[in-house]
């Protein structure tokens, strides 16, 4: 079963709605995975998801839990098999912590897709239409990967 960690800023928008948006497009696949969602930042620690997330999240019928936010940990590199980041400021931020990335673990979400991009952050955008549209094209393309490479 593969373990995923999704990862932005703050871990009030965008990585709980890849996490929860992930979970419930693997199910409907019938691909067993763990998923769970960090900060790269301690700004928003035990803080839930952002209300308008939490609007969209509903809005599309994705479920999502009493999410609180964390940061990612340097354990965090070998407890999952992926660290899915919003962005490469992410990126950058999650291979300090990590100490590294020697094992190649740490990617966008959007890496596997047509057009591989940074998922703007709503917070500052204020568009979580566009942001939900960008974390199904990344999570279906993640999942189509991997299928093709037989980790399912």
């Amino acid at each position: 079963m593969i373990q995923l960690l999704f990862v932005c800023h703050g871990n009030i928008c965008r990585s709980p709605m890849a996490q929860y948006i992930f979970a419930q497009r693997a199910a409907a696949r019938g691909i067993a995975c763990v998923t769970d969602s960090a900060a790269t930042s301690r700004e928003e620690i035990g803080n839930p998801i952002y209300p308008p997330a939490k609007r969209k999240l509903k809005e599309m019928g994705v479920p999502f839990g009493d999410h609180r936010a964390v940061q990612m940990t340097r354990a965090d590199y070998d407890r999952y098999d992926l660290l899915l980041a919003a962005d490469s400021a992410n990126v950058r931020n999650m291979t300090r912590i990590a100490g590294g990335d020697p094992d190649h673990k740490i990617r966008r979400l959007l890496d596997d897709c047509p057009r591989p991009r940074d998922i703007a952050d709503p917070w500052y955008t204020g568009n979580f239409d566009v942001t939900y549209d960008d974390i199904v094209e990344g999570c279906e393309a993640l999942l189509d990967r991997l299928e093709r490479e037989g980790k399912t």
